[in-house]
Order: structure tokens, then C-alpha cells, then sequence
């Protein structure tokens, strides 16, 4: 069953029941629609790109911030057979350039915040032939999304979707390189849904409090355990621990899904005193679960301090594996914190040498997956596709091993392992001993040039706020922690750059810093 054919059930099934919430916490407003509602707005949205000549195959760029508006648009241009490629907030003009050339789209439908970056390259983009807009000062010569909408059919549309048909080109994070295009099929949506409702228990009476950005393939992914179910989501468009606390209090949330600096910032809230859990009824919220990035076990181990009986699990999964599940820690499983986990679901998982041979537990290896998640392709490389895709197999990059029971923990990027004298470091292991030191917000470690080593370790240190950290507090850390070969050679002060889905920028931190002298 297609995600578009399990909104069409909700709707038949669950007709007046709630189906989206969107918060703007600041402005006091609140928008909610049901279930038949988000039904005929994704066949407006159909009808609409039909009437413009899109058909099956096609590429439409949505390019907006959360919103109902958002979900309603990426329903609306799979219904038609096209194919959804949502783009990231924070690309640049060039950036939505260089995405719209290799989809060669054919329609997008932008928020009001892009308007100057589109307007910019409008005329670098040819294939896009119609613009609809969603906003309050409507561009010339584009069209007004609620006008076009309004104007269209919400009848359904006739349109057989298989299930190894192309329906989503999503474009990955780019923290190792240029952005690489990625296809998803509606089998790959339908075994995230079916994936995450067995890892999580989702009921058509939970209501997941959504906050990452869309066009990612997280926490919607997460989300659609719900929506196979007639879960609820709720919007949350803005980000602070208030916002987080009040929208789980008043729209009786039961699931968030958290990026680590997000739970940070809950902590140090409720650590400094500005956040009190008494103000506020948290008692339906049943499940925290964190992915994107590893998580440092020091943080688990303060959010329990906090909620002892919440339910808690790590997410791990790419865009390749179209998003979560494929490996994940199980809420019965908290005594391995630390550990990503097991295979999902439905998964597969391995642990493999250069030479593709299983290693033994212990060792560190690449990580394999394999299952229905995994991506058609990278789409137009198929010499990429060969290289990470072999026998059914995804060549994750990233380094692991798997404990005795079977527990597989994340050990760094293949790319991001700094090689020092001829010794193999993996950055996560130093970073999650530095997480620990009570004055620090967050750290990145990347590998720094050196004539004699080669590569040395550094450390990029984000105090907490308010708290004053000396290099010599932190060198005395490592020495008590850390082997001498892995203690970083240089610590730098600054703020630890990430991006929207909390994975730190590790190449911009090797850009910034490539010629710090000791």
C-alpha cells in the first residue's frame, strides 16, 4: 500500500478525526485539518499539477518551510505519479539551481521566504515552466497556491502507481561533498511506515510532535508509522524548549522525535532552572527517540535523570535507506545505550573488511544494510549506484562493530576517521568522552594536517552557556580519559557547525581550521 493510499483509507476511516496541527508559537496561531480534509487538499494539489501537464515521472520541487501547506503539496505530486523533490531551507540560489538541473523539474511550488533566492535564477531554469506560490505577496507570474488549489477538483485522481515506481528524489544532507540525488520508490515509503509502526507501537491515538524539517528523510519518515495507523502529527514550527514543553502539554503530544542539540537545549533548561517540568502536563508524552547523528550515552543518561519513565530509542538510518529504521536500539533495549542497535524490522544488517568478508564481534568494519528501504539509485551515477549498492547490499560508510549479543555500535564515518602516525582515530569516540565534561554545550572532531603525523586530532568546543572552559580544563580531561594518542593536539573555542537535520559539518570544519598552528 502507497502513503498516498494510506491517506485515502484515513480518510475513509477516520474522516473527521485530526489529522494535521501546525503551530507558530510566537504568532499564536493554530491550524488543524482532518483527515478527509488533508484528502481532498492533496487531490486539489493532483488535479491542479495534471491540469498543468504534469504526469507520471515528472519532477515537482516543493521548497517551503513546515507547514500543513508542505504536506499537502508532497501528497499532492506523488497522487499524480510525479515525483516529489523536496529541497533544503538553507540552500543557497545556486544550490536550488544545481538540484533543478539534474531533476530537470517541471514545476515548484515555493514558500514566501524563497522569493528572492528563486528570483535570483529564475532564468537559469528552463525546465521549470510554472511556479505556484504560497504566501502573501505574490511574485509576477507566478500563481497563488490557495488559488490553484482552490480552482482544482478534490476528486481522486486516476493514476496506477506501482510499487517499484520513482516517487521521491531526495537530495542527501551534503556534509560529505556536493548533494547527491537519491530516488525513492513507493515500496521504499511503504517499508519506513510498516518499519517504524513495529519499532514504536504507533496507535491512531498517538499524536507525533513533528519538528524537523520535511524535506528530510527523518522525522516524516518517523511520522508515517503513525499515518499508517491514522496517527496525527503535529506541526511545530518553531524551536525552543518552551515551544517543545507547550506544544506536548496542550496538544497531549505523545511522541517527539529529537535532534541532539535540541535535547541539549531541553537540559540545560531544566538544569539552569528556566524550564520547570511542573508548569507543564507531560504525562501522555510516552516516547523520545533521537537519530540523525550519534548520541553521546551522557546525554541518555541526563534525560532519564529528568523522565525515568519515558520510554527512549536511537534511530539509525540515510537517506539511501530512506531515512530511519534500518538499524535501531528498541525501547526495551536502554541498557545498551550507547549502541545504535540491531537490524530493523524487516532488515538486515552486517559488519564487513575491505575484502567484504564478515568481521568478528569486536572488530570495526563497514556497515551493510539490506531491505526494502534501500534506494532505487543515485539517480543518473550509476557508477555511484554500483559502487554502494552490491548483491541487495548498501555500502553505508559507516565504520562499526557489533558488541557479543549482537548490538551494533556506530564508530564514525569512513571519510571522517583521522589518521594520525599510522594509528586509525574515529572522532565519535573522542567526541562522546568530551560530551561528558560538564561545562560543554557540544564538540566536533575532525583531522587537521601535520608535516610529521600526517593528521593530529582537533577539537572544536562549544561551552555551555554562561560557563567559562579553559584549554587547560580540557587537556586535563583528556588526560584523564582519553589514551595519549587519541587526546586532541589542538582545542579550539568556537561554535560547532550543523546542519538542519543536527549532523555536525565535519568538512567545513576541516576547511575552517586546516591551518590552525599549535
Amino acid at each position: 500500500m502507497t502513503i498516498v493510499e494510506m491517506l485515502a483509507r484515513n480518510a475513509r476511516m477516520y474522516p473527521n478525526d485530526s489529522a494535521l496541527i501546525e503551530l507558530k508559537p510566537s504568532q499564536k496561531i493554530r491550524r488543524e485539518i482532518t483527515w478527509k480534509v488533508f484528502d481532498e487538499r492533496a487531490n486539489r494539489v493532483a488535479n491542479a499539477l495534471i491540469d498543468k501537464g504534469v504526469s507520471k515521472g515528472d519532477k515537482v520541487i516543493p521548497l517551503m518551510m513546515n507547514s500543513i501547506n508542505w504536506l499537502e503539496a508532497y501528497f499532492g505530486i506523488i497522487r499524480t505519479g510525479a515525483w516529489a523533490v523536496p529541497l533544503n531551507f538553507r540552500f543557497t540560489s545556486s544550490d536550488i539551481k544545481y538540484c533543478a538541473d539534474i531533476a530537470e523539474a517541471k514545476v515548484m511550488i515555493l514558500g514566501e521566504e524563497f522569493t528572492e533566492r528563486v528570483e535570483a535564477i529564475r532564468s537559469q531554469l528552463p525546465t521549470i515552466k510554472d511556479y505556484i506560490f504560497v504566501g502573501q505577496n505574490l511574485p509576477e507570474a507566478m500563481e497563488s497556491f490557495e488559488d490553484v488549489t482552490s480552482e482544482a477538483s478534490p476528486q481522486p485522481v486516476d493514476m496506477e502507481l506501482d510499487a517499484e515506481d520513482g516517487c521521491g528524489l531526495y537530495f542527501t544532507s551534503g556534509t560529505t561533498g556536493a548533494p547527491k540525488p537519491i530516488l525513492l520508490t513507493h515500496k521504499n515509503m511503504e517499508c519506513v511506515a510498516i518499519t517504524e509502526n513495529c519499532h514504536h507501537y504507533q496507535k491512531h491515538s498517538d499524536n507525533f510532535i513533528l519538528i524537523p524539517p520535511l524535506y528530510h528523510t527523518g522525522a516524516k519518515m518517523h511520522w508515517f508509522g503513525s499515518l499508517i495507523v491514522g496517527g496525527r502529527a503535529t506541526l511545530l514550527t518553531e524551536i525552543s524548549p518552551q515551544y517543545i514543553f507547550e506544544a506536548v502539554h496542550q496538544e497531549k503530544g505523545t511522541i517527539v522525535w529529537l535532534l541532539v542539540p535540541w535535547a541539549q537545549d531541553i537540559l540545560g533548561a531544566l538544569d539552569r532552572g528556566e524550564l520547570k517540568k511542573e508548569d507543564y502536563d507531560l504525562s501522555c508524552w510516552r516516547l523520545m527517540h533521537i537519530g540523525a547523528q550519534p548520541v553521546p550515552p551522557s546525554l541518555v543518561k541526563h534525560w532519564k535523570q529528568y523522565f525515568p519513565d519515558m520510554q527512549y530509542d536511537t534511530n539509525y538510518g540515510l537517506s539511501e535507506s530512506t531515512g530511519p529504521g534500518c538499524v535501531h536500539l528498541g525501547i526495551e533495549n536502554e541498557h545498551k545505550v550507547g549502541a545504535i542497535g540491531t537490524a530493523g524490522f524487516n532488515w538486515e544488517a552486517r559488519i564487513v573488511n575491505d575484502k567484504g568478508e564478515n568481521v568478528a564481534p569486536g572488530e570495526i568494519g563497514e556497515l551493510l544494510i539490506k531491505g526494502n528501504g534501500i534506494m532505487k539509485e543515485y539517480y543518473k551515477n550509476p557508477e555511484k549506484t554500483a559502487e554502494t549498492i552490491k548483491d541487495g547490499w548498501l555500502y553505508t560508510g559507516d565504520m562499526a562493530r557489533e558488541d557479543s549479543e549482537g548490538f551494533i555500535y556506530l564508530v564514525d564515518r569512513k571519510k571522517d576517521v583521522v589518521i594520525t602516525g599510522g594509528e586509525n582515530i574515529f572522532p565519535v569516540e573522542v567526541e562522546d568522552v568530551i560530551h561528558k565534561h560538564p561545562k560543554i554545550y557540544d564538540v566536533g572532531v575532525v583531522g587537521i594536517p601535520d608535516e610529521r603525523l600526517g593528521e593530529i586530532v582537533a577539537a572544536v568546543i562549544d561551552p555551555k552557556p554562561g560557563m567559562i572552559l579553559t584549554e587547560e580544563e580540557v587537556n586535563q580531561f583528556c588526560e584523564q580519559n582519553l589514551p595519549r594518542y587519541k587526546r586532541p593536539r589542538r582545542i579550539i573555542f568556537d561554535k560547532v557547525p550543523r546542519n538542519p537535520t543536527g549532523k555536525i559539518e565535519k568538512p567545513k570544519l576541516r576547511q575552517k581550521y586546516a591551518h590552525v598552528e599549535g
